[in-house]
Formats: C-alpha cells, sequence, structure tokens
C-alpha cells in the first residue's frame, strides 16, 4: 500500500477482504457466514471498553479507557467493510447510496 492521504478506505478493505480470503481454509459461504458474526463479536469489544471504561464491573473497576472505545469502534467499522465487500463487488457504491439514503431520511429531504 502507499502513503496516499487516506480519502478513501476501500483499497485498504479490499485488500483486507483479499488477505483473509486467501488465508481462510473455509468454503466461500462458511467465510461469508462468520465474517457477518465476527461483527457480534467486535460490539461485545465494544461493550467490554465502554463497561471498563466506566468502572462498572466492581471486580475490575476501571480497566479499559475512552480511547480503548474508540479502537474498538474504528474495529466494527472495519469488521463491517470487510463484511459488506464479502457481500458485492462494489461495496463503496452501495455504501454511499446507503448513506446518501439515511441522510435524505434524517436530514430531510424525503
Amino acid at each position: 500500500m502507499d502513503d496516499t492521504p487516506w480519502n478513501s478506505p476501500w483499497p485498504t478493505v479490499t485488500a483486507l477482504h483479499a488477505w483473509l480470503t486467501e488465508r481462510s481454509p473455509l468454503p466461500p459461504e462458511q467465510q461469508t457466514l462468520l465474517r457477518m458474526l465476527k461483527l457480534s463479536e467486535e460490539v461485545g469489544e465494544v461493550a467490554e471498553a465502554v463497561i471498563g471504561a466506566t468502572g462498572q464491573n466492581p471486580r475490575k473497576g476501571v480497566s479499559h479507557s475512552w480511547q480503548d472505545v474508540q479502537s474498538e469502534l474504528c474495529d466494527v467499522i472495519v469488521t463491517a467493510m470487510v463484511a459488506l465487500t464479502t457481500l458485492t463487488p462494489e461495496p463503496g457504491r452501495v455504501f454511499d447510496d446507503h448513506l446518501a439514503k439515511v441522510a435524505r431520511r434524517s436530514l430531510g429531504g424525503d
């Protein structure tokens, strides 16, 4: 990968998707299902970090920082992008179209 400014994550996500696919011994159908399930794992790590950042586990106390939460949220985003790349050859277009629909619905225009 080159050192160009980060203006689109999709080339990196595509490379990560290819890297995961090349190294998986599983058939494509199983890879797809497991990539969707990986999202649940990552969201659980966000919850764990929030609980740790707020000290809500009396046994552990404050075990995480809000920077840990940020990092875990980024993992969720990357995992979702890889999952989307698994389902469509045009993940950037699909995402852009969906984001535009959400923006119209939420910010006006629809």
